[in-house]
């Protein structure tokens, strides 16, 4: 029997052999530092987050019922956070403007959007062009409430319901005119919906928010706007306006005596608009996780919820997962809406 043969490395390449190892074992470890000290700086700055003001930005003028909602929010919000929140309006093009600042903006949590459907899901339906990307140029954080659409008239306007609208615009047409808070905003869509259920003829007039389009419909430089519940309930309550109908399927339990357009002989119209807060696209986990947790209990809050509900907001959280699947789930159906109704703000 042969003993089998076995190999022995020579001293020298032994030696060198030790030494490769060695190397090898050192190099790793550096590696494996280096990567713990370049990535502890990017958690502990996660887990201090946030450690300076943050900045919400909002589409829309100052005084719009978006801008009051979100000037309720962002000083709970801030408290929850333990850093305040700057409110920045940057308003102008149906909420394209503020939009697509935001979406440009490092995505480290310092820099928020609190906006409508009008930016996620009305815009890309009826805009062939825009600076941002209503899926992935955000990460939503949450919904913070929802409020409906209600077709208004200035008290010169001899209409007191649907049917006398109908009938009075139709006795004239392509006389009147409707203004929304922006071409292209949730508010426009909703007017054109109505006008394509009736059949009317009207000219639209777009405001550069909610606040101007009120001021004029209660100066009477225009007859009828759309307008959200938000932003109508304070005039309604000091009777500087009217309301004929709500575009939602059921009554406001804000507005209980306002009836909707569907059981006023127009069923099927059933439009809401809701309050996204999103932040730029690629928010560390970390980051989005504390935001949404504060946006939470912003909204759980009794004080705040009833300072939301007195301006015409329906308080109701949803997560930013939730949120991101509404958009997604509600931007083709507009824009399906948009191609049967021809609405276009190209």
């Amino acid at each position: 029997m042969k003993t089998p043969m076995m190999f022995v490395a020579p001293p020298a390449a032994a030696a060198r052999a030790h030494r490769l190892h060695a190397a090898l074992f050192a190099g790793l470890a550096t590696v494996a530092a280096l990567g713990a000290l370049i990535s502890e700086p990017v958690h502990a700055a996660d887990a201090a987050f946030p450690s300076k003001p943050l900045t919400l930005v909002i589409p829309f003028p100052p005084g719009g019922a978006t801008d009051v909602l979100g000037r309720v929010i962002a000083l709970r919000m801030g408290k929850e956070l333990g850093q305040p929140i700057v409110i920045e309006n940057r308003a102008g093009a149906g909420t394209i403007i503020g939009a697509g600042y935001v979406s440009k903006a490092p995505a480290d949590g310092y820099t928020l959007l609190l906006s409508s459907g009008t930016t996620f899901t009305v815009n890309p339906a009826i805009r062939s062009n825009l600076p941002y990307d209503p899926v992935q140029g955000f990460d939503p954080i949450g919904i913070s409430g929802r409020t409906g659409l209600i077709l208004l008239a200035n008290q010169q306007v001899p209409v007191q319901s649907v049917k006398q609208f109908v009938d009075y615009v139709k006795a004239a047409p392509g006389t009147y005119s409707y203004g929304s808070f922006g071409s292209g905003t949730t508010s426009h869509f909703a007017g054109e919906t109505i006008l394509q259920a009736t059949g009317l003829k009207m000219t639209h007039v777009p405001y550069k928010g909610s606040a101007p389009a009120m001021t004029d419909l209660m100066g009477g430089q225009v007859p009828f706007t759309v307008d959200t519940v938000a932003a109508a309930i304070p005039q309604l309550k000091s009777g500087k306006i009217k309301a004929i109908a709500i575009t939602t399927a059921k009554r406001s339990p804000l507005l209980p005596n306002v009836p909707t357009l569907a059981e006023s002989g127009y069923p099927g119209i059933d439009l809401d608009t809701w309050l996204v807060m999103a932040a730029p696209k690629g928010l560390p986990p970390a980051v989005r996780t504390r935001l949404e947790k504060a946006l939470a209990a912003t909204v759980a809050d009794p004080e705040t919820k009833a300072k939301l509900t007195a301006q015409g907001m329906e308080p109701a959280f949803s997560s930013g997962a939730a949120a991101a699947e509404l958009i997604q789930r509600e931007l083709p159906a507009m824009r399906a809406v948009a191609a049967r109704s021809n609405i276009t703000a190209d």
